[in-house]
């Protein structure tokens, strides 16, 4: 099943980077501040005090490594997509980064300090909820592979107000995937639902 869903995903965003562009719309976020925010929760299972490497799983067109730059982290960065217009823009945009690379390859991945993925979870579009539900584990569980010393992802929320909430996107339970992080990946897991969107955060923290 995890084939054909890779397949719907990747024809979706290719969708909307086409219509948008390198814009927050083109990855189907609403604003830069809205894409900021988030990348500020994910990025809180880094340790920012020392180097560290960083694999952005789900990349888009690279915005997440324009954001760590201008924060000033000293990482090395690996940005993975399905679409390869978004990774040719990536590629395009970012030529003198030396410490940056993008993939388009889930075989060509190896393990990393850490591991975000933002926004790669709500768009279910007609997959059935429990196929979807097992598809996101797959993911949680591929994330929690590459990440040697935590990962990170947030989600839409079954916290939503009914009248907000769209056929198409997965909204589950934050309670349901803690309890999944906790009992399958590690002890130290945080769940962000605090900073004023219709969704959360985990974080997933290792001991090293």
């Amino acid at each position: 099943m995890t084939e054909p869903i890779l397949r719907r995903v990747e024809r979706y965003y290719t969708g909307k980077f086409t219509q948008h562009g390198a814009t927050p719309r083109g990855v189907d976020w609403n604003s830069v501040e809205s894409q900021a925010l988030r990348f500020e929760q994910v990025l809180k299972v880094c340790d920012t005090s020392r180097p560290f490497r960083l694999l952005d799983y789900g990349c888009g067109y690279g915005a997440l490594l324009d954001h760590v730059r201008a924060r000033g982290f000293d990482c090395e960065y690996v940005g993975f997509d399905l679409s390869a217009p978004m990774l040719d823009h990536a590629r395009d945009t970012h030529p003198r980064d030396a410490a940056a690379r993008f993939v388009g390859e889930a075989e060509a991945l190896e393990p990393v300090d850490y591991v975000v993925a933002s926004g790669i979870l709500n768009v279910r579009q007609d997959v059935p909820v429990d196929d979807w539900r097992a598809y996101v584990l797959s993911v949680i569980g591929r994330l929690g592979a590459l990440g040697t010393r935590g990962f990170s992802f947030n989600s839409l929320t079954s916290y939503s107000d009914a009248d907000r909430m769209r056929p198409d996107l997965y909204y589950p339970d934050p309670c349901d995937l803690f309890d999944h992080c906790k009992r399958e990946h590690s002890r130290n897991v945080a769940l962000l639902h605090d900073y004023g969107l219709y969704e959360f955060t985990i974080l997933v923290r290792k001991d090293v």
